[in-house]
């Protein structure tokens, strides 16, 4: 006779275990452990049982439909348990071949090459956008449209740019699953065009000699925190990217020698950066250097904690208590400014100009230039350029006709 919910709910543990029989080899196992879904059957001779869940996390009916499916197998001449074992091995591959285990995988190699901040923004990236839809599924079952299904759902809050670079990402992870054999093509391969193009944003900047001026008054007579205002005085003399000024250390720097090392592990490019220190700059970090170089690894720590650089916010926020909007001026601009009245202004060389950007630059046979190629040029440009800005903040020097230029024909 068939079992009815009533029964298992009220059937007791005994002394010893026992069964409750549905019929069809289907039987419930009652111990004092709990209650057992058990399918008995025999293949090629032998009698064998198949477990088929937990009361009651598996109802009587779900028992019932897995051991419709066992016996379906075993009219095919297939063993239920044999099968059932090969199920479990193929899931525990799906999950090690995931999705997310492959990126992992791939990410825990690679950041290495990366500055911390772009492996922590990148594999947060992930874990925002990818993860979620794709994470779990085995990364050979994905296919061109899943991966554009997702990158389409970044665009629909109108972020573009980010799925432009979560494509280039999910590219990387990909063809790194095809190098280790777990993947034979990148579906990535096929989506060029398939996104909106991005419209490039250049950083707001002051570029005009005649507006650069004010700008450089009021940096001149900014009263905010000492560590502040030094950081924010001596960001238009070195013109490096804000995240490059934030993370220097006492340890890189020189002032005897006026040289400030950044290795490349800093860097955006991953080269070791080599930058002059004009008198003005020396100036400015021996005013600070009492006050940080104590207490801090760091030139510029944070207000709240020694151990940790100062905010990525605090430049941007500096010039917007000086009156200057977002659209205007950010701390990334003085190197738009730099390179556009190096050139246009000073007149210096466009290969020195680029070297002490730290862009890619390259010589007639293709070769990088080291780090200190250009040295001394660099060295007389950056003091040049020091002391153009301190013409401008007196109201002399707009055209730079006090600077003798480095020959642009080399």
């Amino acid at each position: 006779m068939s079992l009815t919910d009533i029964q298992i709910r009220n059937a007791k543990p005994k002394d010893k275990p026992y069964k409750l029989s549905d019929g069809k080899g289907l039987y419930l196992l009652i111990n004092k452990a709990g209650k057992y879904w058990r399918y008995g059957y025999r293949f090629s001779g032998k009698q064998k049982t198949l477990a088929l869940g937990v009361y009651p996390e598996t109802t009587l009916q779900q028992a019932r439909l897995k051991l419709a499916d066992a016996r379906l197998l075993l009219a095919d001449g297939v063993d239920p348990s044999t099968y059932k074992q090969a199920q479990k091995q193929a899931n525990k591959l799906d999950a090690e071949n995931s999705l997310e285990m492959v990126a992992r995988d791939w990410f825990g190699r690679t950041q290495s090459k990366w500055t911390k901040g772009y492996a922590d923004a990148t594999i947060k990236r992930l874990e925002k956008d990818i993860f979620p839809w794709l994470g779990n599924k085995p990364i050979t079952d994905i296919k061109p449209p899943d991966v554009l299904r997702v990158l389409r759902r970044i665009e629909s809050r109108g972020a573009n740019e980010t799925a432009h670079r979560m494509l280039q990402i999910c590219g990387m992870f990909f063809r790194y699953a095809v190098a280790t054999g777990v993947l034979e093509s990148d579906p990535c391969r096929d989506l060029r065009g398939a996104l909106a193009p991005v419209k490039r944003k250049h950083h707001p900047s002051i570029t005009d000699p005649a507006n650069i001026a004010p700008l450089m008054q009021v940096i001149r007579d900014y009263e905010g925190e000492l560590v502040t205002r030094c950081a924010l005085k001596l960001l238009p003399l070195v013109f490096v990217r804000p995240g490059e000024l934030r993370q220097a250390e006492w340890s890189e720097i020189d002032l005897n020698a006026a040289l400030w090392s950044i290795p490349g592990s800093k860097m955006k490019m991953k080269a070791d950066h080599l930058i002059p220190l004009s008198s003005q700059a020396v100036k400015i970090l021996q005013e600070i250097q009492p006050l940080t170089q104590q207490t801090s690894r760091y030139v510029f720590p944070s207000i709240r904690s020694n151990s940790r650089p100062m905010s990525e916010n605090t430049i941007n926020a500096a010039l917007r208590r000086l009156g200057y909007t977002k659209e205007q001026m950010t701390g990334h601009g003085f190197r738009a400014m730099a390179r556009t009245n190096l050139d246009e202004v000073l007149r210096f060389r466009i290969e020195v100009i680029e070297m002490q950007l730290a862009h890619a630059v390259r010589d007639a046979n293709g070769r990088a230039y080291n780090r200190t190629q250009y040295i001394d040029d660099r060295q007389r440009m950056m003091q040049a350029w020091a002391d153009w800005l301190d013409d401008l903040q007196v109201g002399d020097g707009i055209n730079g006709n006090n600077i003798v230029p480095i020959n642009k024909a080399g």
